[in-house]
């Protein structure tokens, strides 16, 4: 399994789990219909658990950029869950680590592509 792999498909996946618990707190606290909150916050949470899954694969170079719209888009979710601004940050700057560290980890192996 490559690193890039490892390490970003574990934030979205972690990150879809976040975004399904924000779901309640949008209804409830927030009091967004249940059906408005499910099917953004459902939408999110399946967008990451898909990118999640492809990341790292052959030919999915796309995944990445994706992944970084992702976090974008978690950020702005703050708007109705004030609390997913410092969340969605939080996994942002995991994401954006995840990338740094996996094409290090990557140009170090001997035998690297340069």
């Amino acid at each position: 399994m490559t690193p890039v792999r490892q390490l970003c498909g574990t934030v979205l996946i972690m990150e879809a789990i976040v975004i399904g618990l924000a779901i309640p707190v949008a209804i409830v606290g927030e009091h967004l219909r249940p059906g408005v909150a499910g099917g953004l916050g459902g939408g999110l949470a399946a967008c990451a658990v898909v990118l999640g899954g492809l990341v790292g694969r052959p030919r999915m170079g796309w995944v990445l950029g994706a992944g970084t719209v992702l976090q974008a888009l978690v950020i702005a979710a703050g708007i109705v869950v004030p609390a997913m601004y410092v969340l969605g940050a939080i996994f942002a700057v995991l994401w954006l680590t995840g990338i740094w560290m996996a094409r290090r980890y990557d140009s170090a192996r001997p035998g690297a592509a340069s």
